[in-house]
């Protein structure tokens, strides 16, 4: 009896062991099955990834977007000049402001008008006189009797988009009233400063033929302009094409037709997205060296500033977005380079005197200088 009983206990301890290695046994799996959990985990962070890649390549498209239709609505209008489009929006979207050189009648006051209309933004047409004063630009204190105080009333300038006609035809005092308006979005007057509502941006136009009664800006007043942007005559096929739009349309009622495509708020946004533009460290070095060539070549006699670096560096990348890309390439700065130095850099006296001009020298300077690979 006491034999059996002692197998009895022996037979439940076993089976205790047993249990209690079964147990443990679990124990072991489930903590080696946390690692894999982790692992799973760890996994599913990609498709966040993936998702961000898709949020940037929609943000892309969508300033890519903005150029296509805004593009389509000019040429509603205007024949031609995709290139012009594209420097325009790519100035306006990094905040910049435009100088539009041509002869009369070739649509550069059309062009802006256009822009005006297509971005749904406050639109001021300002005819620059010599008999213009700054006061008729930035506004002026006007005494209210019935509350016998002093009433400032704004002047075209507090705009979104204000279109200055023929900027060279007023006085050096006239037109350094845009500096401050210019460079920092504000007014100031009487002591008092007002600021602009934005986006604030001036497209100023100049014909480089006439000379008479015209005042040359000075470099300072040049210097605020992120584009001087050539509008040259149109090629043989495009001014046919002119002729045929308009030969039953003599009150040019095409540009009724043409329709808002962004607001302020997502011209804004277009910054915003502009700014995130990948820029490799090669290209900034590859803008230095282009720059600080202008200072020390024997053709020119005065070189661009650190300001023509960032304007190069922006610009590049507005045109990266509206061409549909989120990296900005050597061909992208090299675009952008004439615009932004031909009005910065002066010729040399014996350069000019032998007919060389600013555009064949950036020309030359590109030229000798290794692009990076």
């Amino acid at each position: 009896m006491e034999n059996e009983k002692t197998n009895e206990q022996g037979n439940s301890l076993d089976k205790k062991e047993i249990v209690k290695s079964k147990t443990e046994a679990g124990l072991n799996s489930e903590t080696e099955k946390e690692p894999i959990e982790k692992t799973k985990s760890e996994e599913v962070v990609s498709p966040e990834k993936e998702v961000t890649t898709l949020q940037t390549n929609t943000d892309i498209k969508f300033v890519n977007d903005v150029f296509e239709k805004t593009k389509n609505e000019i040429q509603k209008v205007i024949v031609g000049n995709d290139e012009l489009i594209q420097l325009i929006l790519a100035g306006m979207f990094t905040g910049g402001h435009i100088l539009l050189e041509g002869v009369p009648g070739v649509a550069k006051t059309l062009m802006a008008k256009l822009i005006a209309q297509c971005m749904q933004i406050d639109f001021k047409r300002i005819q620059f006189t010599p008999d213009l004063m700054p006061s008729d630009l930035i506004g002026v204190n006007v005494f209210n009797l019935q509350k016998s105080e002093f009433i400032f009333k704004k002047g075209p300038v507090f705009s979104n988009l204000v279109l200055i006609d023929e900027i060279n035809r007023s006085p050096a005092k006239t037109q350094a009233a845009l500096f401050e308006a210019m460079e920092e979005k504000q007014i100031t007057v009487d002591g008092t400063t007002y600021p602009l509502n934005p986006p604030f941006f001036v497209i100023a136009t100049q014909n480089p033929i006439e000379q008479e009664g015209t005042y040359k800006l000075p470099e300072a007043q040049l210097d605020r302009f992120l584009f001087k942007l050539k509008v040259n005559y149109p090629s043989l096929e495009n001014e046919v094409d002119i002729l045929e739009r308009f030969k039953n349309d003599f009150s040019n009622d095409h540009s009724s037709s043409v329709n808002g495509i962004i607001n302020s708020k997502e011209i804004q946004k277009c910054n915003d997205i502009i700014e995130k533009i990948h820029i490799k460290s090669e290209l900034i070095k590859y803008i230095a060296i282009i720059v600080n060539e202008t200072r020390n070549n024997g053709s020119l006699f005065l070189g661009a500033s650190p300001r023509a670096s960032m304007a190069i560096m922006k610009t590049a990348k507005a045109v990266a977005s509206l061409k549909g890309r989120d990296f900005v390439t050597p061909d992208d700065i090299q675009t952008v380079c004439f615009p932004v130095l031909n009005h910065r850099i002066i010729l040399s006296p014996e350069k000019e005197m032998e007919g060389t001009t600013v555009d064949l020298v950036i020309k030359e300077i590109i030229k000798k200088i290794d692009v990076p690979r």
